[in-house]
């Protein structure tokens, strides 16, 4: 079978194992658990056999026309290089690996069925944007993953988190879409194609017209979908739904989408340097105010959301400075580990029955209740926060080597303001990430007071992924020296003066936060926990909704006081209030957007209701009233109408002699 034919089937498969399991859910439940797994384990077999024959070697390129329009071709075609084909194998796994999870996390859930499905579409979508060689079949796996997040999402639509948090994310998404297809359709107008080969040949020959507009147009949607500053606020919000399907998102589809086709595209955003500029500026808030947003939060997952938004800045960062390798680079072991922290934090909430790492560092001993989680989280805590030898050490490496080497003047590919941006807020972000990193650790793992509770042993399919994750997030940064023939061909050997500087503040960032803590609760044991309680200025925190499934204890009903131990407001002092709420960029959203909206919609509405239904109401009242009148006049009685024949009769003869009278 070639290439080409297999793949094809890399995202065949997981679509028909949808169709199948959506199909096929309620007659034949016995069948839903294997179409979910088979397919994706299938698919990820078929995806490192391309990748094996991609070999890092020339891109695989085929096409076939779709449809004719008249004007720009629409193309079903493949272009598999060599990160092309690293990426879906990331995607193959951290999506098989989701399936075999959910099928313990999600095993008394009434919609597993359905839910199954959807993962498994979404893994098809995220396939096809990796292996699509023309833009407009490249859109519809990008909207698809969007529809699929919105049902994913609000998976548990009982409660109202869920649905607002659906909703947001499927709104703010769009909000980025449209201003990304305006600026497809410009740069396929340019190119006279949607081939992704036919527009990258029209930008190193100089015929993209208006490359500043149309880069600005396709970072919006990019910022979207990514969720980079200022679209990103729908990420964190989005975990109101099922803790694999956080990983799943997080990891390997949607907000990965976005850096990809930067990394796709990137000749056309360096074709402006004003873009490049921007998108620095975009990964450089992103990266700082998600590292000091998650070091003020108290929900596990909305800690590693976060930290998300943060890495993602990362690879903007590396494609700000014209580097796809490193972004790519870092974008694969992210993937890995962000994954294995999602799913470790589902053991643990399991474990707990809680998502707060408040009430969690009041509990001893969690760690010998979850030891798989335990150990695999360590590890990718350690990866997130680039400390050697783990995998996020050497991809974040990568990037500020990347964003040094541009600072330094030594490259014409961006813009040398950008390196230094990159390489600025690189660096602060290396001391938050250690910081939230270490926090979620501490407050988790290193809790005082009472035993844990015991919710039973955590399903096999749970823990044994954990420990097939642990492996790449350990390993696989080890991989920097084959990986260049891959890419892009640039060194990722770690550099001397980055990587001290990065390791070294990290390690501070680490040390500072242990020692507050140590502080904290040194003062905590001496508070009595209910007065901590009483304080006028305790915040009561997010509160739990009952839990919708037996492996998802999301949001419950009790109020709780904040931990008194949290290093994380003794570290942000005033600004942890702010940090908590993500900085009101929510607020600020709401006063410029959402009100005025609503304002116009509710003036609309009053000018429907009282002045176009006014005219309605009144054109049909006047023919209504003459009926009415000529209804009453039908009596049906006879002595009625000659009384009234008798009655006209008088007054004609009446008008008559007046009329002669006065002649």
């Amino acid at each position: 079978m070639t290439t080409t034919t297999l793949a094809f089937l890399v995202p065949l498969l997981p679509f028909l194992g949808a169709a199948a399991g959506l199909l096929l859910g309620r007659t034949a439940p016995g069948f839903v658990r294997p179409l979910a797994v088979l397919p994706a384990l299938a698919s990820l077999a078929l995806a490192v056999t391309v990748a094996v024959r991609q070999g890092g070697g020339q891109a695989i390129d085929s096409h076939t026309e779709l449809t004719p329009t008249g004007s720009v071709p629409i193309e079903l075609g493949l272009h598999i290089d060599g990160f092309a084909a690293l990426v879906a194998v990331l995607v193959g796994v951290v999506a098989t690996c989701v399936q075999i999870y959910s099928t313990g996390y999600l095993h008394d859930d009434p919609r597993y069925p359905s839910y199954a499905a959807l993962v498994s579409l979404f893994t098809s979508a995220m396939l096809l944007v990796v292996y699509s060689g023309d833009l407009m079949v490249l859109l519809v796996g990008w909207e698809i993953m969007g529809i699929c997040s919105y049902f994913l999402v609000g998976h548990y639509w009982e409660t109202p988190e869920a649905r607002a948090a659906s909703l947001k994310a499927f709104l703010v998404t769009k909000l980025g879409d449209v201003p990304f297809l305006i600026g497809l359709f410009a740069l396929a107008t340019d190119a006279g194609s949607f081939r992704i080969t036919t527009v990258l040949g029209t930008v190193a020959s100089g015929g993209l017209h208006h490359p500043t507009v149309v880069a600005l147009l396709l970072l919006a949607g990019v910022a979207g979908k990514s969720a980079l500053f200022p679209l990103h606020t729908w990420l964190p919000d989005a975990m109101a739904g099922p803790t694999p399907v956080s990983a799943l998102i997080h990891a390997a589809t949607m907000v990965a989408a976005g850096i990809y086709f930067v990394a796709r595209l990137l000749p056309v955003f360096q074709a402006s340097a004003a873009a490049m500029v921007v998108l620095a500026v975009m990964a450089g808030v992103t990266m700082v105010g998600s590292g000091l947003a998650a070091l003020a939060q108290d929900d596990i997952k909305r800690v590693l959301a976060y930290s998300t938004i943060g890495q993602l800045g990362y690879m903007a960062g590396a494609l700000a400075v014209g580097d796809r390798g490193a972004a790519v680079f870092h974008l694969l072991a992210h993937g890995a580990f962000k994954a294995l922290l999602f799913l470790a934090a589902g053991v643990i909430i399991h474990a707990s029955g809680t998502n707060s790492l408040a009430v969690m560092s009041r509990m001893k001993d969690l760690r010998t209740r979850v030891p798989d989680a335990f150990w695999t989280m360590t590890v990718a805590l350690l990866a997130l926060a680039a400390i050697p030898p783990f995998s996020g050490f050497f991809s974040k490496e990568a990037v500020l080597g990347a964003a040094e080497h541009v600072a330094a003047g030594h490259t014409e590919h961006a813009p040398g303001a950008a390196g230094w941006i990159v390489l600025i807020t690189g660096l602060v972000t290396a001391v938050l990430t250690a910081a939230y990193a270490t926090r979620l650790w501490l407050l988790a793992f290193r809790g005082h007071g009472a035993e844990a509770p015991d919710h039973g042993r955590q399903p096999l399919s749970m823990t044994a992924v954990l420990w097939v994750l642990a492996v790449p997030s350990l390993a696989f940064g080890l991989a920097f020296g084959p990986l260049p023939d891959w890419f892009d061909g640039r060194d990722l050997t770690p550099v001397l003066t980055t990587s001290v500087l990065g390791t070294g503040l990290a390690l501070v960032g680490g040390i500072v936060t242990y020692g507050a803590w140590r502080h904290t609760t040194a003062l905590a044991l001496r508070v009595p926990l209910g007065a901590v309680a009483a304080h006028p200025d305790a915040d009561a925190g997010q509160v739990e909704a009952e839990a919708i499934a037996a492996h998802e204890p999301a949001f419950g009903d009790v109020a709780r006081a904040p931990d008194p131990a949290d290093p994380g407001r003794l570290l942000l002092g005033p600004l942890h209030r702010h940090a908590a709420v993500g900085f009101h960029l929510d607020a600020v959203y709401s006063a410029l957007f959402v009100r005025p909206v609503r304002a116009g919609a509710s003036l609309v509405r009053f000018l429907d209701r009282e002045v176009v239904d006014t005219y309605v109401r009144g054109a049909g009242a006047l023919p209504r009233w003459l009926g009415t009148a000529v209804r009453r006049a039908q009596t049906g009685n006879v002595q009625t109408y000659v009384s009234a024949l008798l009655a006209g009769t008088v007054v004609l003869v009446v008008a008559a002699l007046l009329v002669a009278t006065g002649a």
